[in-house]
């Protein structure tokens, strides 16, 4: 029989070279949005921000999870939700409140990603509590992020903690990940895919105009002209921050906030289809480290739910353009992809007793 530490190689090098893959392809999204700027009058400052916060977010979940497994996930559905909550009084970097203390026009998007990560953030502690009474208690948080989000006015941030926490609950009990996993990207892919057919304005009469109107024609003008720009610019995009200048429909718009509303059509538009092969790139390094997880698969999916509605909204929104929310997005996926701590004697998933040299009997046997 092989020694445990030795079972456990295989396991450890191909995190390790997850790692790398993923610290190479977020300095790739940040030396994408350079080289895009490079030798025009853009503004790559929002794009590193962006990497930067889901950078942080995502160590701070790898760390946090090794540490308190449940209560980080449970801190962060609260903290999350407490975000929510400040931002009717319009705190920096946080949607914007009007005075009847709903959301501006376009931001409501950013209160749905929040609920969906929040929720998702609950549902994790749920599944990975070891006391079964518990986690009726924690399933109620998400329950309740839900009905805070129907409060504080968007629709959709309801529908998206409630679909969240409904996934979650279904996969409560399943063994096998991959195909889970691959049905969640299909369905992100379908959204995104949609988005760029009515930008493309290559649907069918009927379907089209179904699916455009629920979006408001202001927001299929924006979409349009970021596939103008698309086509003059492929390659490289107009630059970062460049795209209300260039967009008709964003000039005419006295509250425009200068975006697509639409993440894939943003990045292509400003930095053409290399930055959209570097988030497709990102997205898919994403979908392995869940799949790979050490952590129990109900907690995988959970987690997967939320991120997906998250890419959802991201196709049809400019949710992505907060830094509150990148950064939960990155703390969600750290807690769903962490390690547990190791022993003293290598062996993984089992946390050293804290005051006894070697990790005591329950670390792995003898001491140090």
């Amino acid at each position: 029989m092989r020694p445990p530490e030795t079972v456990a190689e295989p396991a450890a090098e191909r995190g390790r070279a997850a790692d790398v893959v993923g610290a190479a392809l977020l300095g790739a999204c940040a030396e994408s949005a350079l080289v895009s700027a490079a030798g025009r009058d853009a503004r790559p400052e929002g794009v590193l921000l962006a990497v930067l916060a889901l950078a942080a977010g995502y160590a701070c979940g790898r760390i946090a999870r090794a540490l308190l497994p449940v209560a980080a996930a449970a801190a962060t559905a609260l903290a999350i939700l407490g975000l929510m909550t400040a931002a009717r009084t319009g705190l920096p970097g946080l949607p914007g409140a009007t005075a009847t203390g709903g959301p501006l026009p376009g931001d409501a998007g950013a209160y749905a990603a929040l609920a969906a990560l929040a929720a998702g953030a609950a549902c994790c502690a749920a599944s990975a509590v070891r006391r079964p009474s518990l986690r009726p208690a924690l399933r109620l948080v998400a329950l309740g992020v839900a009905g805070t989000s129907l409060a504080l006015g968007p629709v959709a941030g309801c529908l998206a903690g409630a679909a969240v926490l409904l996934c979650s609950l279904a996969v409560a009990r399943a063994r096998r990940r991959g195909p889970v996993l691959v049905g969640l990207a299909l369905s992100a892919g379908l959204v995104v895919c949609a988005s760029w057919a009515v930008a493309e304005d290559v649907l069918a009469p009927g379907t089209g105009a179904s699916v455009e109107g629920p979006l408001t024609s202001y927001r299929v003008r924006l979409w349009r002209d970021a596939r103008d720009v698309v086509h003059r610019e492929p390659l490289l995009g107009a630059g970062p921050g460049r795209f209300g200048e260039l967009s008709t429909a964003a000039r005419e718009s006295p509250r425009a906030s200068g975006r697509p509303h639409s993440a894939p059509l943003q990045q292509a538009a400003e930095q053409g289809l290399v930055g959209v092969a570097v988030m497709a790139g990102t997205g898919a390094w994403l979908l392995y480290v869940l799949w790979r997880s050490l952590r129990p698969t109900p907690v995988v999916l959970s987690a997967a739910a939320a991120l997906t509605a998250l890419a959802a909204l991201a196709a049809v929104g400019n949710v992505l353009s907060f830094t509150p929310v990148t950064t939960a997005a990155g703390l969600l996926a750290g807690l769903a992809t962490a390690r547990a701590a190791v022993t003293t004697d290598g062996a993984p998933g089992r946390r050293p007793a804290v005051g006894r040299p070697g990790g005591g009997a329950g670390a792995g046997g003898g001491g140090g």
